[in-house]
């Protein structure tokens, strides 16, 4: 298609392409739009073999790994199973970009050899099909990043996380649907529509890294790669009952990667991995780390995988630790399933032998108005040369009515301002930083360990996956993007009507908190997956991990108890 193109008829175009490159064979017929629940709908079509089944059952990463390092299973055919799974998926719920089947299952054909021939395998991930979020450049394949006008772009060269991942033995298979822009915490865009969650089809998968998050719910993928700048890891991991890891800035080489708002280096976004299984989130950090990114991206930073640190040896060793739970922000008080996996979560951590206090929020609100303001200072002229190529509308809503921008002057949360302006706002961040830090090891003086608490637990969002268009609050996740905490995305429990009935109204704190309390019923949210985050310091991926297995292992032995 030529550069003057419409957008209408790139979209065309691309739909076209997309469609074709699905195995005709690879087709099912899918349940109807009124089967809201569809996550077990991949195991009774009937494409998938009982050893494909058997293979992508197999949701702990390591013993994936393993089976591949030990020729148990090969690579095509685990490779083959997973993408059988995607196409599937991709069917009940609209998750894929890209699909390049015979480029994958050569890649996997070559590792297969590599194995049989040398008995080594090529590195730490040999053979493990991976899902890519769109915007993760691959050579040769088209980069949207959900705009019709960069349809036809084509990456000349791998991301450097691309080239990482080959080097550590990985094929990466699908790449996967996001919001236009990125800058959305659902996922929607004019060219391949909306991705759906697979626990409730009426609901939203979140995003931007939507389109990963309900793959990987249905195991279509055993390990994925999202993007995280406001909770886009996080909250589609939540929504979807998954494990997802926001590091620090800079610890994933993002080089090499498309984005919105390139330039903007306040409040970076940051790179990393969402799985059904902590051991795919630990194994991820470790094999692209081991690369040293540092030396092919100048933004990544220096810090080789600290086993000291994953013993937690800041932190007592794991032993006897102190959490502190965030109850609410003080902005918008959660529904009913947010606190009852709170409360599940503190009283599995008291069985395990750990403390656990309560956590002060102070300046959340502050702190979000920092991220807002940071990134619209040039949101707009950033949206508009990027499609003012095809012409395309730039979306001002991810609801079901698909409003779209005609009149710029009626956004004027987006226009720009000066860049004295913008240096004052990232100055009060940087004291909301600091001011956050010394209140962190104020609470040394609370914890009985000797130490400041070792890990917040928080709420990832006010409520469980939204219907379509609702999810209107980040804030439970962006203000730790301010502040450059890794936080860890887990799973915790599911909507239950019964368990989670609407409470009596409160006295709400502002009109935020009443319109999200206005939110709830339990029947609407029925079946979505629960999920919390566990928040460490900066640069700390690896005690955040190890601290979140921790969590996990409490839960699960509670819930076995």
């Amino acid at each position: 298609m030529s550069q003057s193109s419409s957008w209408q008829e790139l979209v065309a175009d691309k739909k076209r392409r997309q469609e074709a490159s699905v195995p005709r064979n690879w087709l099912v017929t899918v349940p109807p739009d009124t089967v809201l629940d569809v996550t077990a709908f991949p195991e009774q079509c009937g494409l998938l073999s009982e050893r494909e089944l058997e293979i992508t059952n197999t949701i702990d990463v390591g013993v994936l790994l393993q089976k591949l390092a030990a020729a148990e299973w090969s690579s095509v055919e685990v490779t083959t199973a997973f993408y059988k799974r995607a196409i599937v998926a991709q069917q009940l719920v609209n998750c894929l970009t890209e699909i390049f089947v015979e480029k994958a299952l050569a890649r996997a054909a070559e590792l297969d050899d590599y194995l049989k021939t040398t008995g080594s395998v090529v590195g730490p991930l040999h053979g493990l099909p991976m899902s890519l979020k769109d915007q993760i450049n691959l050579k040769g394949l088209e980069t949207t990043i959900g705009y019709a006008s960069w349809v036809g772009k084509y990456a000349d060269k791998d991301a450097v996380l691309a080239e990482i991942l080959y080097e550590c033995g990985a094929v990466p298979f699908v790449k996967t649907n996001i919001p236009q822009t990125l800058m959305w915490p659902e996922t929607y865009n004019l060219i391949f529509g909306r991705t759906l969650n697979p626990a409730n089809r009426l609901l939203t998968c979140g995003g931007s890294s939507g389109g990963e998050g309900a793959l990987i719910h249905l195991k279509g993928s055993p390990l994925g790669v999202g993007s995280d700048i406001g909770g886009s890891i996080r909250i589609p991991a939540i929504f979807n009952g998954l494990y997802g890891l926001r590091p620090s800035y800079g610890r994933v080489p993002y080089e090499g990667s498309a984005n919105s708002m390139c330039g903007q280096d306040s409040i970076p976004s940051a790179l990393g991995p969402l799985s059904n299984s902590l051991s795919g989130i630990k194994a991820f950090m470790q094999a692209v780390i081991s690369r040293e990114p540092w030396l092919r991206d100048p933004l990544a930073v220096r810090k080789k995988w600290d086993d000291e640190e994953y013993a937690l040896a800041g932190h007592g060793n794991g032993q006897a630790l102190c959490f502190a739970i965030l109850w609410d922000d003080r902005i918008v008080i959660p529904h009913p399933p947010i606190i009852r996996a709170l409360e599940m979560t503190r009283d599995a951590l008291i069985a395990a032998g750990h403390k656990v206090i309560d956590w002060k929020p102070i300046k959340h609100l502050e702190l979000g108005d920092a991220i807002f303001r940071i990134c619209k200072a040039g949101a707009l002229e950033d949206l508009m040369v990027a499609t003012a190529a095809s012409g395309e509308p730039i979306l001002s809503s991810m609801s079901l009515t698909e409003e779209v921008i005609v009149d710029t002057s009626t956004r004027p949360d987006l226009i720009g301002i000066s860049a004295y302006q913008l240096w004052q706002i990232q100055n009060a961040k940087a004291h909301l930083r600091k001011e956050y830090l010394d209140h962190w090891e104020r609470t040394v003086e609370a914890t009985g360990t000797g130490r400041p608490v070792d890990a917040i637990i928080s709420p990832g969002a006010p409520f469980a996956a939204p219907p379509h268009g609702k999810n209107g609050n980040p804030n439970y996740t962006q203000v730790f993007n301010v502040l450059n905490y890794v936080a860890c995305a887990f799973p915790v429990t599911k909507v239950d009507p019964t368990l989670d009935a609407k409470k009596p109204p409160h006295q709400f704190l502002n009109e935020a908190d009443e319109v999200n309390y206005n939110l709830y019923d339990p029947i609407t949210f029925q079946n979505a997956p629960v999920g919390l985050q566990l928040v460490g310091r900066t640069l700390e991926e690896e005690a955040v991990i190890a601290m979140t297995e921790i969590v996990d292992s409490a839960l699960k032995a509670t819930a076995s108890a």
